[in-house]
Formats: C-alpha cells, sequence, structure tokens
C-alpha cells in the first residue's frame, strides 16, 4: 500500500502503510527501485460535478499532454487528444455532464495564427476539438469555469471568440472562475480529490489509484502511454 513515491532516477523513497490493529496504522519508509518512465507522466483529474465522469489530463513527455474520458462507477476510459504544448490543468474545467471541456492552453507553434500563442476553447470530452476559440496572446487569466451545461464564465478573457469559431449553444457570464486546487488526502501525491461516490482518488506519476479502508487500489497505469496524435472523429465537432 504505498502512500508516498519520490522518484529520483531509478530509485525512489518509498512510504508503506503498515497495519498494527483495526483502525490503525504506521508509516515506514523504505529505499526500492522504480522504473524511471513512471517519473515522466503526471495526472491531473477534473471530477464533472453531475454525473459519475471525469477528464485525465495526462501529461508526459514534458511537451505533451493527452486527454483521457473516465467513467467513474464504472471504471472504465475513452482515450482522446494527444497535443504538444502546455495545457493549464489547474485552469480547465469539465461541464456538470461530463460532455464539455474548457480548457487553456499554450502552444508556442501557433503564435503566427489567429490562435496567438495561448488560446483558451471548449471541445467534446475527450478531444481538443475546439468549437470555440477566445485567443488570448498571453498566459495571464485564460480558462474558467461551467456554471451548467450551457452556461461558462471566462477567466481574464477580454477579446471575442473567433469568426472562424463563433460562439454557439454557450453562453458567457460574469461570475467566480476559481481555478482547480489538489486536495491534501493523501500527502506525496501528484494530485487528490474525490468521486462522486466520495471516495478518495488520487495519482502518482502515471497511475491513478482509489483509496477505501486503508488499502489503495490500482485504478490503471498511464505510464506507458506514448504520443500518438489521431485526428478527432466526425462527432467532436458538433457541441450536442
Amino acid at each position: 500500500m504505498i502512500n508516498r513515491l519520490a522518484p529520483r532516477g531509478k530509485s525512489a523513497f518509498v512510504t508503506r502503510l503498515a497495519r498494527q490493529s483495526p483502525g490503525r496504522y504506521t508509516e515506514k519508509l523504505e529505499f526500492v527501485m522504480v522504473d524511471r518512465s513512471a517519473a515522466m507522466a503526471r495526472l491531473f483529474v477534473i471530477v464533472a460535478r453531475r454525473e459519475p465522469k471525469a477528464v485525465i489530463l495526462r501529461r508526459g513527455p514534458s511537451a505533451w499532454y493527452h486527454v483521457i474520458q473516465w467513467d467513474t462507477r464504472r471504471d472504465n476510459f475513452v482515450h482522446g487528444a494527444w497535443i504538444k504544448g502546455r495545457i493549464y490543468e489547474e485552469k480547465c474545467d469539465v461541464s456538470p455532464d461530463g460532455r464539455l471541456l474548457l480548457y487553456f492552453i499554450h502552444q508556442g507553434s501557433r503564435s503566427q495564427t489567429e490562435f496567438t500563442h495561448a488560446w483558451t476553447a471548449i471541445s467534446r470530452v475527450p478531444w481538443l476539438q475546439a468549437l470555440t476559440v477566445w485567443p488570448q496572446g498571453t498566459t495571464y487569466g485564460g480558462g474558467g469555469r461551467f456554471i451548467d451545461d450551457a452556461t461558462i464564465a471566462l477567466r481574464g478573457v477580454v477579446g471575442s471568440a473567433l469568426e472562424s469559431s463563433p460562439l454557439r449553444g454557450i453562453q458567457v457570464v460574469r461570475a467566480d472562475t476559481p481555478v482547480h486546487h489538489p486536495a491534501d488526502d493523501v500527502p506525496g501525491a501528484d494530485w487528490c480529490g474525490r468521486d462522486h461516490d466520495d471516495r478518495i482518488i488520487f495519482s502518482r506519476g502515471g497511475q491513478l489509484f482509489r483509496r477505501g479502508r486503508g488499502t489503495d487500489t490500482l485504478i490503471a497505469d498511464f505510464t506507458p502511454l506514448t504520443p500518438s496524435p489521431q485526428a478527432a472523429p466526425n462527432w467532436a465537432a458538433k457541441l450536442r
């Protein structure tokens, strides 16, 4: 039952939970060998507020992101977009029904396009094909929050959406746009939060875990994945 993993090269210090008596656990620090590739991947999870769905933003290698859709009840996963750039995970959000992703990204290769080098967009999960784009030209602000399935509040976006991707079916309002912060239930986790059944879920490296009754269960290991960009399906170009 691993409680903390701090990779350094191919070795790491690991904290394990040891059961002493019912309901009582102690921690033991051990030095172990680990696969260095595990340190290359990081997961950030955004849980939909209403439906048992979530979006996993997997980073790694450092310049690449992968979007994964997660059914948190059945633990089924749908792999989607790969993109080379920098997604600001904490500034992103997912609609309450888990269908839409509001994301903020920096991609220097587009600096001379109408997108500029940083933009906010809405897409269908788990893809990044932009249905609507707000160019920003700066990494200050960006992203926002879903108020409901068809209403968003943007963070520091002052311009209009691109004419080539006009805003349809989504209303923009003024409201608070707090960023997503991981919970601190699991010390040393890369990300931590709760699923729709209020169970602790967390990530270390490219691995996703669920904690219950002193036991950490590995849900999925996304460590071995390598960038494999594919065109989004036709339905990803439609809002509904």
